[in-house]
């Protein structure tokens, strides 16, 4: 049983309340966490419009909806239907729309999409209609509204749970801003399949393989990665939750302000040895001691009840951190309260604010996580892609990469905080040209100080570990 710890702090406590949070107590045996979770908020059901229907191809029959709107929408509970009133979709408990953002839904288990057709949208309860869409033949392979939530349908190229592919310098994706060609950057078959998340520390890359490791590895010499061969290193280190026990499914990585020093964050969403439960967690780790072969976690957040569910091989891919400065800086809106972000209303923690990103939602979220155990929940940014795989913070650009895997074909995408102190849309990102539509689960960007040239490394991880290679190198504009 999770133990329930209650907040002591009363004038904090009191400041939540009048910003209309929900809490939500909990934890693990070893340590409990208090996580403080924005209530949801209405917004026009006028923003929320089909964008893309596809009803033939090798993609089951889907709808997607885009908000045209400037505040993010809970569409719990609306419903899809064809034009059988009979036959419906409803939408999962806990799902929204952000602004300028697109949720595409899998309807053929529900009714199939045929030639000549039509598309609904209701309120719940699917009496109350808010959009529809009519056609008369099969999309090839997309019937989509160009621009995006305002436009009229046309036959255009496939992007569900993205921007829709408008071109002439509309809301499309746009070339990869580096070079086509992509380089394996490894030995043959050193990890296998499931190597997940990465991050560049200088001269070290870490890695998560969801197999519940943790990878040091450094340069081979030849513009690659091989493993660290010192302390305990040589096969990835074995990961454990608090209290030595059980098998974190570590998806990603990063590092905070102080480097290695100040710990390893893995996200995971699950315990391998419970692995039909849905445990979202973000774990710190010493790793710059000990010789071991194994790592207990020191700390763990356990996020699972302030978040919607999802299946539990669907949770938390990605993970990154930014400075508490950086955020000030540009005016981030915190959403616990909704006003300037004020690190000084928490206790302490790391100087900054992790991002996790969610495979089964596309969303990411902002976490506060006190050295304490609570947990406060200031961002929810709506990727626009049907899951992200990975996050990657970059300074130089002063922007957020969301990454998705070969279900988006590859796509990329990078947020910054607009004038209204949130993450709004920067650009979207065909992957390279070079790249075949691989399994990137991973990701990681080099520091400014690798720029030569108008360009920089970027690496990827391939969780299938193709032709006997996890991960590729290419470049970025810098």
């Amino acid at each position: 049983m999770f133990e329930v710890r209650a907040r002591r702090e009363r004038r904090r406590l009191a400041l939540f309340r009048r910003a209309a949070l929900r809490l939500v107590v909990a934890g693990s045996t070893t340590a409990a966490a208090l996580v403080l979770v924005p209530a949801a908020q209405a917004a026009p059901a006028d923003d929320i419009r089909i964008n893309e229907v596809v009803t033939t191809g090798s993609v089951n029959d889907s709808i997607e909806l885009f908000n045209k709107g400037a505040a993010a929408v809970d569409i719990s509970g609306w419903v899809l239907k064809d034009d059988n009133n009979s036959s419906k979709f409803t939408v999962p408990s806990g799902t929204t729309v952000g602004p300028g953002a697109a949720r595409a839904f899998d309807v053929s288990a529900s009714f199939g999409l045929g030639s000549g057709d039509k598309a609904r949208l209701y309120l719940p309860g699917g009496s109350t209609l808010v959009d529809s869409f009519t056609w008369t033949s099969h999309s090839a392979p997309s019937w989509s509204r160009c621009p995006d939530g305002t436009g009229a349908f046309g036959q255009t190229a496939l992007t569900l749970g993205a921007l829709n592919n408008c071109g002439g310098g509309g809301t499309g994706p746009q070339a990869w801003p580096g070079g086509s060609s992509v380089a394996t950057a490894d030995g043959s078959d050193v990890f296998g399949s499931d190597l997940s998340g990465l991050y560049e520390e200088g001269s070290v890359m870490w890695g998560a393989q969801n197999s519940g490791k943790l990878w040091r590895l450094v340069r081979d010499g030849s513009g690659g990665w091989r493993p660290d061969t010192a302390n305990g290193w040589t096969s990835g280190k074995t990961l454990r939750f608090p209290g030595g026990t059980g098998a974190p499914d570590s998806e990603a990585v990063t590092l905070t302000a102080a480097g290695a020093a100040g710990g390893a964050f893995v996200a995971s969403e699950r315990n391998g040895d419970a692995s039909g439960t849905s445990r979202l967690s973000v774990l710190r780790y010493d790793v710059t001691t000990g010789t071991g072969t194994s790592l207990t976690a020191t700390k763990e957040w356990n996020l699972t009840a302030g978040l919607p569910s999802v299946g539990s091989n669907a949770g938390f891919e990605a993970i990154t951190w930014i400075p508490d400065a950086t955020l000030t800086a540009a005016g981030f809106k915190d959403e616990s309260n909704g006003a300037a972000y004020d690190p000084n209303r928490f206790g302490a923690h790391t100087g900054g604010v992790f991002f996790v990103g969610v495979e089964g939602t596309g969303s990411v979220h902002g976490y506060v996580l006190e050295v304490g155990g609570t947990a406060t929940r200031v961002a929810t940014i709506s990727s626009g892609m049907s899951g992200v795989m990975e996050l990657q913070w970059e300074p130089q650009a002063a922007r957020l990469w969301l990454v998705c895997d070969d279900t988006c074909s590859g796509r990329h995408r990078t947020v910054k905080i607009g004038a209204n102190g949130t993450f709004t849309q920067d650009a979207v990102y065909n992957r390279p040209s070079g790249m075949a539509n691989l399994n990137n689960e991973g990701f990681a960007l080099a520091a400014a100080d690798e720029c030569a040239g108008g360009t920089k490394p970027v690496y990827w991880a391939d969780d299938s570990n193709t032709s006997g290679h996890a991960i590729r190198k290419g470049t970025v504009t810098c």
